[in-house]
């Protein structure tokens, strides 16, 4: 008989809007569900029970990627069946890709006898992320496998460290359009001012400091990117009125997630999430834009097993 269990894979933000492919935290919701199966015929077969147009060669499927790498180094004749029934929309900004590559992985140890560390797990669900996008980079699938708020310190060779936090609400928003990973990456500028580094570096260091000491003010001040915001933005239609308004409703700041075109904030209690939703959700209506809304928290646990 098939060995098979199923889990529950998570949405994240990624970037945390300064933190360009090196922070990401994990959301208790929206997630996908994934049955894993370990079988006796060698090889990786990917379906969808969603409707979802995703791919079905392995090897071009971001779940089926990270599987193929596994196997190979495990050298042995077995393989695995995934099925996804996807809620986080492919496009969307909220992890998508990277939920279909840390739940196959991390479902697929579980199977296995938990042979691999989460630092094992990651380096293999990169595979999946540069099906996606074109590069590896781990600031999706880090915190989808650890849970919580992650640093990757480093790629090569692989350095993740996770970041403690004050409680926090996040709100997203999806406005119902798509935008690429592969592409919000190509119009990205390749060179940056001095200036704007410095700017960055002293931001990024803010925000984990104020996440380590639970300071909200610091966390607030810290939450702003002048490299990567101000032409990704472009692609997202009233992002500016967005984030000015959900932060006159009380938030702490935020952003993009990801590469959009769903924008985050974070608020430190449940009420001013809520007021940062309908605000959101006003913007929009009134724009005359299809959307989801989100309000939800951290989730310290990353891809469940159920």
């Amino acid at each position: 008989m098939k060995k098979k269990v199923t889990v529950h894979t998570p949405g994240t933000v990624a970037n945390l809007v300064c933190g360009f492919d090196i922070l990401g935290l994990c959301l208790d919701n929206p997630c996908d569900i994934m049955e894993v199966s370990l079988c006796d015929e060698p090889g990786v077969t990917v379906s969808s029970k969603d409707g979802f147009s995703l791919p079905t060669d392995p090897a071009k499927n971001t779940a089926g990627a990270p599987l193929i790498e596994m196997l190979a180094e495990l050298g042995q004749p077995i393989g695995f069946e995934v099925t996804i029934t996807k809620q986080i929309k492919p496009g969307s900004g909220i992890g998508s890709s990277a939920a279909s590559a840390a739940g196959a992985v991390v479902a697929a140890n579980h199977l296995l006898g938990s042979p691999y560390s989460k630092e094992d797990l990651v380096r293999f669900a990169l595979f999946g992320e540069k099906v996606a996008s074109g590069v590896k980079h781990a600031d999706n699938v880090a915190p989808c496998i650890y849970g919580g708020i992650t640093l990757i310190r480093s790629i090569f060779p692989l350095d993740i460290v996770t970041i403690p936090a004050p409680a926090l609400h996040v709100t997203a928003v999806h406005p119902l359009i798509e935008v690429r990973t592969s592409d919000a990456r190509q119009i990205l500028r390749k060179q940056v001012l001095l200036k704007d580094a410095i700017r960055q570096w002293g931001n990024i260091a803010g925000l984990v400091a104020g996440f380590m000491k639970n300071d909200y003010d610091l966390i607030g001040r810290s939450l702003e990117d002048v490299i990567i915001e101000p032409v990704r933005s472009m692609l997202i239609p009233g992002f500016d009125e967005v984030k000015e308004k959900c932060k006159s409703a009380g938030a702490l700041g935020g952003g993009i997630s990801g590469s959009g075109p769903s924008i985050f904030m974070l608020s430190k209690d449940k009420p001013t999430a809520l007021a940062v939703e309908k605000t959101m959700q006003e913007i929009y209506t009134r724009i005359g834009l299809d959307h989801h809304t989100y309000v939800t928290t951290i989730n310290q646990q990353g891809v469940k097993i159920i």
